[in-house]
């Protein structure tokens, strides 16, 4: 072999060691990324759901995640479950927190951490606009009442004399069902009924004006996890300090925060 040959192999074997180098430095960072790994069920405007054409979960629970992510240099990664499933993952390890318009009660309150709520609701009912019969939460007693599985509405649903509680997947399935007649009423939180109405004006359906157990969303997360709940409760408390909470809350809702 040459002299001149050899060198040109040797630069070429330098170039390919200092690209693989190069590779394997990239993938090092890569792995060093914080992710925050954040389940929802994404059915349920204005809180969460996919934007028809980008795909996108949007909402006011996936901005406001999204900023505590921002706030605590984290990157945040979404993933699609069904309700009923959110806190099986947080127990097994599979998501990190939950963001999917969770009432704060004591029985889930065993099972995970929730994080300082973020949000005020309560629960609503309603009916079709040429129901007369059903005036208040006493009338359902002996109805068809449509709910979401595992949640506080299917809770209190479970309450009511006599009534046939159907559950369904999604907020959506809920009114569906009504619209169709398939049952009487339907209870879920007050927001998610009302962007519902705002955005289906001539769907037929009515909010009956009695609103019951105003309760407090707030993200949930693993009982192992204290650590990453004192993160994101110091960030939520910075996104309220800064601006930022009630910006994405007046997008969401037309309105400042709930004091």
């Amino acid at each position: 072999m040459s002299k001149k040959l050899l060198m040109l192999c040797s630069a070429l074997l330098m170039v390919i060691v200092m690209a693989v180098a190069g590779c394997g430095g990239e993938e090092k960072a890569k792995s060093d990324a914080k992710v925050l790994r954040v389940g929802t069920e994404a059915t349920y405007a204005p809180f969460e759901f996919q934007d028809d054409k980008s795909k996108e979960y949007i909402g006011f629970d996936m901005d406001l995640i999204r900023a505590v992510g921002k706030q605590m240099g984290y990157e945040v990664q979404i993933q699609n479950l069904s309700f009923d499933g959110l806190i099986p993952a947080l127990e097994a390890g599979n998501i990190d927190l939950a963001a999917s318009g969770m009432t704060i009660t004591e029985e889930r309150a065993k099972k995970i951490l929730f994080s300082e709520p973020y949000y005020k609701a309560g629960i609503s009912v309603m009916v079709k606009e040429g129901n007369n019969d059903i005036k208040s939460f006493n009338d359902l007693a002996g109805k068809s009442v449509a709910v979401q599985i595992g949640t506080v509405s299917a809770e209190a649903a479970s309450k009511i004399p006599n009534a046939k509680v159907r559950e369904f997947n999604n907020s959506s399935e809920v009114y569906l069902e009504l619209g169709i007649g398939g049952v009487d009423a339907a209870i879920n939180d007050l927001p998610v009924s009302a962007y519902y109405l705002q955005q289906n004006p001539n769907c037929g359906n009515k909010i009956l004006p009695e609103i019951r157990s105003v309760e407090s969303y707030g993200f949930a997360m693993s009982k192992k996890d204290a650590e990453l709940k004192a993160k994101v409760d110091a960030a939520l408390a910075e996104l309220k300090k800064n601006g930022e909470y009630e910006k994405i809350y007046m997008k969401w809702f037309k309105q400042k925060p709930q004091a």
